[in-house]
């Protein structure tokens, strides 16, 4: 990823709680970004801001 802050920025990542998505929103996050996540059905997405959080903090 580009170097410099994303601190104050949104981003908004589809398909975001497994693979390739979940990992553009762990670095998207882990650069300062307030992260949003949606996938195809409720139960994909439930639990994630957990992990992702847990991952930010690391």
């Amino acid at each position: 990823m580009a170097t410099g802050s994303l601190a104050g920025r949104v981003a908004l990542v589809t398909g975001g709680s497994r693979g390739i998505g979940k990992g553009i929103a762990v670095e998207l996050g882990g650069a300062g970004a307030l992260v949003y996540v949606t996938g195809r059905t409720m139960t994909s997405t439930n639990g994630k801001s957990g992990s992702l959080e847990e991952t930010a903090e690391a």
